[in-house]
């Protein structure tokens, strides 16, 4: 099963405590295995790289776990569960969680001071995060918000640009992704009338002898590219000798064009309107970077013996 939240592993790891874990790592193929989490998904790690999602939920466990009363961590990196915590234990809880940690005075008063203290006096109707989910869980959850409606509003911004920004647009693109050696000179718009259905053209080497054709089409969501249109791009690519093309609309494609690309001899890249807004957020093409926030995190090797 997927990882579960922080808040179903408070009693397991508590549990596990009491059976003579020390540490977060000690907690971790036991989990898996009371989870039935599978080796695919306990290696999956949060989007900064650094840590498994499975690891991450563990530790605010135990650290909320500690807030409470309920371990204690006589030093760095290793913990111990207090009489607190067995006598808990010994009441045969169903679960533990946020709401009934706060029954306890050292977390409700840490988590009343931590609110104060980190939640800005912005408005009233300043929410606290979701106690379901951990720091980082928030903020992916916040980040994903922001970067969906950045994506709705670039494409809402591209069906107002003209046929030639837009074709221009894809080449900006394509020399940000690194096509053409990052250099926007490798790119060729051809001409508006008499294009043979190749809107432009970028190079991969220098010398030009390897290259990316590529056709654009500006259309609303709801109408999709067919088969027929990318039959005309395949026969364009015939015409120039070319071997790889790239098609890409600001809506999508139909099944059977999706399935046509399969069959054909060219290698060609088809990017709906989704693909090409998340693109663009990825390369920094159009958008611009408002804010940075740092994640700190304790430094091991700075506290390590010498």
């Amino acid at each position: 099963m997927p990882v579960p939240d922080y808040q179903s592993m408070m009693l397991p790891v508590l549990r596990l405590f009491a059976e003579g874990a020390t540490s977060v790592n000690d907690c971790i193929e036991p989990l898996k295995a009371h989870f039935n989490i599978t080796e695919e998904e306990a290696e999956e790690v949060l989007p900064s790289g650094r840590m498994t999602y499975l690891y991450n939920r563990a530790h605010w466990a135990r650290t909320y776990l500690g807030k409470a009363g309920l371990l204690e961590s006589p030093k760095r990196g290793h913990h111990l569960i207090t009489e607190k915590g067995r006598k808990l234990l010994e009441t045969s809880p169903e679960t533990i969680n946020v709401k009934s940690l706060m029954e306890f005075d050292d977390f409700s008063e840490w988590k009343t001071q931590d609110s104060k203290e980190n939640t800005p006096q912005i408005s009233p109707t300043t929410q606290q995060i979701d106690d379901d989910q951990t720091p980082e869980d928030a903020m992916q959850t916040a980040y994903n918000l922001l970067n969906a409606a950045l994506r709705d509003e670039l494409l809402t911004t591209l069906l107002q640009v003209t046929p030639a920004r837009f074709e221009q647009l894809i080449i900006n693109l394509l020399s940000a992704m690194g096509y053409g050696g990052g250099k926007i000179d490798r790119g060729i718009l051809t001409p508006a009338s008499g294009d043979g259905g190749i809107d432009g053209i970028i190079n991969e080497d220098a010398l030009g002898l390897d290259a990316v054709y590529i056709q654009a089409k500006r259309y609303a969501p709801d109408n999709k590219v067919g088969r027929p249109d990318i039959q005309k791009f395949v026969g364009s690519l015939t015409g120039e000798s070319a071997t790889k093309g790239l098609f890409v609309t600001t809506s999508d494609f139909s099944k059977e064009a999706i399935q046509y690309i399969d069959r054909v001899q060219q290698r060609i890249v088809l990017i709906n309107g989704s693909k090409l807004a998340q693109l663009m957020i990825d390369h920094e093409v159009g958008v611009r970077t408002r804010t940075t926030y740092r994640i700190k995190s304790l430094d091991e090797d700075y506290f390590a013996d010498t």
